[in-house]
């Protein structure tokens, strides 16, 4: 547990508490539940108990050693957490006993404690549950910036977003439902139109059984004003080719790296993109935290629980991300009834390493095809 980056030196008591711990690059089996000590709260700094975490894409990426910014192994994952103020340091104001909160720490939230300072701790109102807590930061935060800290959206603008059924597809929607005269073109598998069309996007897009290009084309030949691309490899250049004059491309994954044969980051450097692991120690983030709470209780935004997963079904939860069965945010939380769920059998988890064990390799591919043309299009 305990803190944020999980350091070992910190002075401890008896007391210990179970927190998710990435021991490896490799399959599911990397991501083990361990007792871990629990830390007392420092100058500044507050312990949180918590009660729901967010999981995301780069927490894929983080198993599969494929994210630049880890701590060294091994280390409590987990962007993003809520729950309630146990204790608090010296120095600690804004904040009491007692109180519901949620959390960004960078990394650590997967633990059942988490010491972090102050002021990356935000108070909820009493009408959000702690999962839609869990679901704000990252995805609602990211989504913020992305629109209007970066692309500047405003009224009359078209956007695409790709996985447009995820926790930030579902933000980036809400958000720029927000503004006037806005259209929206979504990616996702024709299973999630109705859903994401009732969650405001105009034009939905079966990635899987037409070209998206050619589909946004066919409605708006001139393209779009924004894209938000998660994918990375040869959608950039797909996204590139979208935007109309003085258009622009939110680069802010990789989601291609982890399911597909070839590494493209040299590809993606050609763009710009938003670096979600130095997200959380700007001003904007917490400017971007405070508004999105303000919007939630005037009824703009409401996040999208797709499903929720205990401490012990980790594998699980990381799967249905990585097959992108969800619709919305994946939530894990540290105590929740074992119900039967579809767990990674261990011929999968050993399949889901596969990619990191190759990096090496894919790198060196990267080199050689870095400057081919791409014929086929990433549907």
């Amino acid at each position: 547990m305990a803190t944020a980056s999980a350091d070992a030196d910190q002075p401890t008591s008896t007391e210990t508490c179970k927190a998710i711990w990435l021991v490896g690059h490799g399959g599911y089996d990397k991501l083990q539940v361990k007792n871990t000590p629990v830390t007392s709260p420092g100058d500044g700094e507050v312990r949180v108990a918590v009660q729901a975490c967010g999981l995301n894409f780069a927490e894929l990426m983080m198993r599969q050693g494929l994210y630049r910014r880890s701590p060294t192994l091994p280390y409590i994952p987990g962007f993003e957490c809520s729950g309630t103020v146990e204790s608090l340091g010296d120095n600690v104001t804004g904040l009491e006993v007692g109180q519901r909160v949620v959390c960004v720490p960078g990394h650590g939230s997967w633990s059942e404690k988490i010491v972090l300072k102050f002021d990356h701790v935000f108070p909820i109102p009493d009408s959000m549950s702690f999962e839609e807590a869990a679901a704000i930061p990252v995805n609602y935060i990211t989504a913020y910036m992305m629109l209007f800290d970066v692309a500047h959206l405003s009224p009359g603008k078209k956007i695409l977003v790709h996985m447009a059924a995820g926790g930030v597809g579902t933000a980036v929607t809400q958000l720029a439902r927000t503004v006037e005269n806005v259209t929206i073109f979504g990616t996702a598998s024709s299973s999630k139109h109705e859903t994401i069309r009732q969650a405001g996007v105009d034009h939905p897009i079966d990635y899987r059984s037409v070209d998206y290009e050619q589909a946004v084309r066919s409605i708006s030949p001139d393209g779009v004003d924004i894209v938000l691309d998660p994918l990375g490899g040869k959608d950039v250049k797909k996204g590139v080719n979208l935007l109309r004059p003085l258009g622009i491309t939110v680069l802010f994954g990789f989601a291609n790296v982890v399911t597909e044969s070839k590494n493209y980051f040299n590809l993606a450097k050609q763009i710009a993109g938003f670096d979600l692991g130095g997200l959380f120690g700007v001003p904007q983030a917490k400017e971007a935290a405070t508004k999105l709470l303000q919007l939630y209780e005037e009824g703009a935004i409401k996040p999208r629980i797709d499903s929720v997963y205990s401490f012990a079904q980790v594998a699980a939860a990381q799967k249905r991300m990585h097959d992108r069965l969800n619709v919305g945010k994946i939530i894990l939380v540290p105590h929740k009834e074992e119900e039967k769920q579809d767990t990674p059998t261990a011929e999968e988890s050993r399949q889901g390493g596969e990619m990191s064990e190759n990096m090496e390799t894919k790198k060196e591919e990267t080199k050689e095809t870095e400057n081919e043309e791409e014929a086929e299009p990433n549907k």
